[in-house]
């Protein structure tokens, strides 16, 4: 049982707007002022679950249309919305119909795609257009049709305008814009332009991309880029039909080292090839259009120079030349709502629930707002170098949202700090009739020395948050290990707050009523002594909550960079007295057969007015579980429910994908 199944299959839309062109103005208190932050929300690659294919189908006007497939391998696709258009070719274009769909993710995370404005039955040099179309998510297209004879000046013999592809020029960090021309008699040739600011236009006159030594014609070109190098794969017209290879590091230089032989591993006639990265793979796929018998070869390449044909592929339709993207868990889910689930495609991951890399999660319901918020570390730097926190929202615990960033340590919002921010707590608290709002968290100090506990106070679950200037937990109570960890808990029956903290011991003692200072008389260390690095050797990261008469404390054990980094738990009966461990402490703990690593670090949430509960975790990205690749901050945040028996001991929670 997961989250969704709990929620009755909520009809959602996931992170809608969170991989979309997303820049947020989080703004930051500092003193009296307040900075504004930019911060883009593209998706990393361990996000990409599956594939997305558009394309279009044949020769017929009704067949010249963009058309969707998706996969979860990339190698076997299933069509949406029964392999009917997914937009209305008479709308987007010149010529009522439209061939040759190529997809690109933006820098920002949207989408642009461009296609040929034609339909062939008008003649195969009848179109003097191509149309750009934009997206923030897949679902939702603007689209500007671009005629390249009416838009510049010396193309009156322009005869075709064929196959348009976009690709980011890191040199001129621009999207360039590239395609095939033929004018009267001449070779097709292979132009570029850059696209305008809004991608509603080209802002360059057309100039030549590639110049072949033979001087022939070229069509469907097809960028990648590798390690450094540009890999252009094209289309021989007219002489030796087949695809070819060149590769150049710089789009304008003109200067392009062409590969010899064709690529294709076909005798059959081929074009319209695309090429495409396998998800977190050294694998390229590298396919094309036999467009005689109406299929697609699929090959695969490390080097992108030598290729091996695949075989074990299947499509539930007939494409013609389109191109490939991979894609996002929510992305998948929002096309497949929009269009329909193909009967074929596998149930869509659960978690994680955040996108990126994020560990050490907080959750809190806001009585105020009546919406979820989770806090987090920030990860995904080495060295657990993340300065910063961020705030997502949710009103179901499904569809989160990103708000902005909470907390800045490098920013003047915090004085004493200014990196390893990591671990927050947050508790709302009504003083004086109003919530506040007290944001705890470790820092690095400028000035040296080990992590310290500070403390930042808002109005809002989204701030801004007012730090108070100073660290309020600057030493151990033991003499040693880190103060880190930091969980606030209201104990429901007295109404007085404590704060609990320690990396390698436990300490807890009562809030004064500022919430920001600590009753020193009460400090008290509670570290659950014993236990080995199998079953509940406390380590750091204590939760506390309060069900049934019982107080109970969870804690995470081994090192945050260990598959085996696990939650354990016991039981007090009040909130700084001594605890007692389960007799089955092990609460929380990887599956190796599903993949699943490295359990920790966790917050707890009841769902108002129930007793239905949740535990959000972070666990190591199945891809980066190798010692080499950091495991320890490359973390992403997940949720699953926790149940009791009847005795109020927990049981095993079950990790799910």
């Amino acid at each position: 049982m997961n989250i969704l199944t709990i929620k009755n299959l909520i009809k959602h839309n996931i992170m809608k707007n969170i991989l979309s062109l997303t820049l947020v103005l989080a703004f930051v208190c500092c003193s009296a002022s307040a900075q504004i932050q930019v911060h883009s929300q593209a998706p990393v690659e361990k996000d990409f679950v599956g594939y997305l294919f558009p394309y279009f189908l044949g020769n017929r006007v009704h067949q010249e249309a963009i058309h969707f497939a998706v996969s979860m391998d990339g190698l076997n696709y299933f069509t949406l919305n029964e392999n009917r258009p997914v937009l209305d070719s008479r709308e987007i274009s010149s010529t009522g119909g439209v061939r040759d769909p190529h997809i690109l993710r933006r820098e920002d995370g949207g989408f642009y795609m461009v296609v040929t404005d034609m339909t062939s039955h008008l003649g195969w040099d009848s179109n003097r257009a191509m149309v750009l179309l934009k997206s923030d998510d897949l679902v939702n297209w603007t689209s500007s049709v671009v005629n390249i004879q009416q838009r510049f000046q010396g193309h009156e013999e322009l005869k075709r305008v064929w196959a348009p592809q976009t690709i980011f020029d890191k040199e001129a960090g621009k999207y360039m814009i590239y395609w095939s021309m033929q004018h009267g008699r001449n070779p097709d040739i292979i132009y570029y332009s850059y696209a305008n600011e809004d991608f509603t236009d080209l802002a360059t006159e057309p100039k030549q991309l590639f110049f072949p030594q033979n001087g022939r014609s070229c069509i469907d070109g097809d960028i990648i880029y590798k390690d450094g190098l540009y890999y252009m794969f094209y289309k021989t017209e007219g002489h030796g039909n087949g695809i070819k290879l060149a590769t150049t590091n710089s789009l304008t230089s003109g200067q392009w080292e062409e590969i010899e032989g064709y690529k294709q591993l076909t005798d059959d006639a081929v074009e319209g090839s695309t090429v495409f990265r396998m998800i977190m793979s050294d694998t390229y796929i590298f396919m094309y259009d036999v467009y005689m018998r109406g299929e697609f070869h699929f090959t695969k390449s490390t080097d992108l120079k030598n290729f091996e044909r695949i075989h074990d592929v299947s499509m539930n339709f007939r494409p013609r030349h389109g191109s490939i993207i991979p894609i996002t868990r929510w992305e998948m889910q929002r096309i497949t709502d929009k269009w329909g689930k193909p009967e074929e495609l596998v149930v869509l991951p659960n978690n994680p629930v955040l996108p990126g890399f994020h560990a050490d999660p907080e959750i809190l319901h806001s009585k105020k707002t009546g919406k979820y918020y989770i806090y987090s570390t920030t990860d995904g730097h080495p060295g657990w170098g993340g300065w910063y926190f961020t705030v997502y929202s949710s009103d179901d615990l499904v569809d989160w949202t990103f708000e902005n960033v909470m907390l800045d340590l490098r920013s003047d919002q915090v004085t004493w700090a200014n990196g390893n921010a990591w671990a927050p707590a947050i508790e709302e608290k009504m003083i004086n009739g109003q919530y506040k709002y007290f944001f705890y968290f470790s820092g690095q100090p400028v000035a040296g020395g080990g992590k310290q506990i500070g403390v930042a106070v808002a109005d809002h679950p989204l701030g801004p948050f007012t730090d108070l200037g100073r660290p309020m937990i600057t030493e151990s109570p033991t003499g040693r290990g880190q103060q880190i960890d930091p969980y606030a808990f209201t104990d429901p029956v007295s109404g007085k707050s404590y704060l609990y903290w320690g990396n390698g011991y436990l300490a807890g003692a009562e809030l004064n009523d500022d919430m920001t200072s600590l009753k020193t008389e009460t400090i008290t260390v509670m570290t659950p002594e014993g236990g080995t690095l199998q079953d509940w050797a406390y380590r750091e990261g204590v939760v506390v909550f309060y069900r049934n008469g019982v107080y109970y404390f969870m804690w995470s054990v081994d090192d945050t960079g260990s598959p085996n980094y696990h939650v354990a738990y016991g039981t007090t009966t009040t909130p700084l007295g001594k605890i007692e461990v389960a007799k089955e402490p092990v609460v929380l703990i990887q599956n190796p057969e599903k993949r699943i690593y490295g359990t920790g670090h966790h917050s707890v949430i009841n769902i108002p007015g129930t007793d239905e509960w949740y535990v959000v975790y972070h666990r190591i990205n199945k891809h980066f579980i190798e010692r080499r690749r950091g495991p320890g901050y490359h973390r992403e945040v997940c949720i699953d429910p926790m149940f009791f028996n009847e005795d109020g001991t927990i049981k095993r929670v079950v990790p799910t994908n």
